[in-house]
């Protein structure tokens, strides 16, 4: 981390760390990398995983596959929402 005169700056680059230290390192070592909210394999990953569920109690016909598979893909759905971090800070003060 390094110093900087205005205190506003410094501000950023600790907001930064704390929110998404991965990518502060990487920006600091000249290759950012992705920030979090762009970074969604683990959701495909578990929207994947929900189908083939999903899909196997369909097939075998049993209802506990068939309601975990839609949890789960409903999780994913969650994951791969572009507006999930809009609303989780509804209720969190404006920022100046």
């Amino acid at each position: 981390m390094a110093r900087f005169d205005d205190p506003r700056l410094g501000e950023i680059e600790s907001h930064l760390h704390r929110e998404d230290p991965r990518f502060a390192r990487a920006l600091g070592a000249g290759r950012p990398c992705q920030p979090r909210e762009y970074r969604r394999t683990r959701a495909w990953l578990l929207l994947a995983v929900a189908l083939a569920v999903l899909g196997a109690g369909f097939a075998m016909a049993h209802g506990l596959l068939i309601a975990a598979g839609l949890v789960l893909a409903g999780m994913a759905a969650e994951l791969l929402d572009p507006q999930r971090c809009v609303r989780t800070h509804r209720n969190s003060p404006p920022r100046c």
